[in-house]
């Protein structure tokens, strides 16, 4: 990850941890459906030039195998600290973890390791650029599905888990690969941020987050659903949750920063991120941190961008917090048994 990723993830935790408007002409939303769908596409768009990652995304990437009908594949959960290959344990101490998942074909002894991931780093998914010249701003938001032959054994091992889950039949992969390139090609932004109405487990979640964790526990459905049987064993995630009143819905980048858009709320959310921008100096950061903890703790303000539209979020204690609660394995929704 950049330095520029780390210094917004940084002041981030450092919200997190003090955690223990312009809306004047907003359009008004009719009755929503929460939480917000997850807006899917008929294409995955190229990417802006202007966008580049520090870490090439998928750099020993490969296409999914057609298995045997007659192999017998066996799935493992893979999970293990973010930015563990750079820091070790560090972020696994605050339980923010990586998802994935692996496979080994018994008639091959070949294994495989698919995880879903961001193209230009975290801090790119959840910030935008304020770029000279340009009203709105500028998203290098992008995920995709990696898949690559080998499971790094020490690296999942080492600070996190590498355990057998199930096995499944060389159809029921076959399908599951189709499976992965249908949600692949459709699910194209990476969203951060679950958020929710409180910490209540029964609260109202206004947006689900869509990251590494959401795609393994898609895939594990859906292999659930093909007739896999997962062995009992407690699974659990990590979530990234704001807190906040009913959300109100503001527009899209046209009707926002268009030429008949609402210039005051345009400079309201510009004005809002311009804090998360890279720092060059420690002084900078922190005096960004400070105007981060004004608006969003002291005003409670806090703008989001999902499916491509601006959000207000009307921010309320604890406001921002890191869980990590299991997600039981699922059982399928067929008849049909696994092997």
């Amino acid at each position: 990850m950049s330095a520029a990723g780390r210094h917004q993830w940084l002041l981030l935790l450092l919200l997190a941890a003090a955690c223990r408007p312009c809306l004047s002409g907003a359009p008004h939303a009719p009755q929503r459906r929460w939480p917000v769908p997850y807006r899917r596409f008929d294409f995955r768009p190229k990417s802006d030039p202007y966008c580049q990652a520090r870490y090439t995304f998928c750099p020993t990437g490969s296409a999914i195998p057609v298995m045997k009908e007659e192999d017998i594949i066996e799935v493992y959960r893979l999970q293990a600290p973010v930015w563990e290959f750079k820091y070790g344990d560090l972020l696994g101490h605050l339980k923010i973890m990586h998802d994935a998942v692996g496979f080994k074909s018994s008639l091959t002894g070949k294994n495989y390791t698919m995880e879903w991931y961001e193209l230009f780093q975290l801090g790119n998914c959840t910030f935008p650029h304020l770029r000279p010249g340009m009203d709105a701003p500028f998203w290098c938001n992008q995920g995709a599905a990696c898949f690559y032959e080998g499971i790094d054994d020490a690296h999942w091992k080492e600070n996190g888990t590498l355990v057998l889950i199930t096995k499944i039949s060389g159809t029921m992969f076959n399908e599951m690969a189709k499976w992965v390139k249908y949600d692949n090609e459709t699910g194209i932004y990476y969203e951060t941020w679950t958020v929710q109405a409180s910490p209540d487990k029964k609260s109202v979640v206004w947006f689900d987050s869509y990251e590494c964790s959401k795609f393994i526990l898609r895939t594990y459905q859906k292999l659930a659903d093909l007739g896999a049987t997962f062995n009992k064993i407690q699974t659990n995630y990590t979530s990234i949750i704001l807190f906040s009143g009913e959300p109100i819905y503001l527009g899209n980048e046209t009707s926002i920063f268009g030429p008949t858009g609402n210039k005051t709320l345009a400079a309201a959310i510009r004005d809002f991120y311009y804090p998360f921008k890279p720092h060059k100096t420690v002084r900078e950061f922190f005096v960004d941190l400070l105007k981060i903890i004004d608006r969003v703790i002291l005003n409670h303000q806090f703008y989001l961008f999902y499916n491509l539209e601006y959000w207000f979020l009307p921010m309320k204690f604890p406001y921002l917090k890191v869980v990590y609660e299991e997600v039981p394995l699922p059982i399928g929704s067929k008849t049909s048994s696994g092997v």
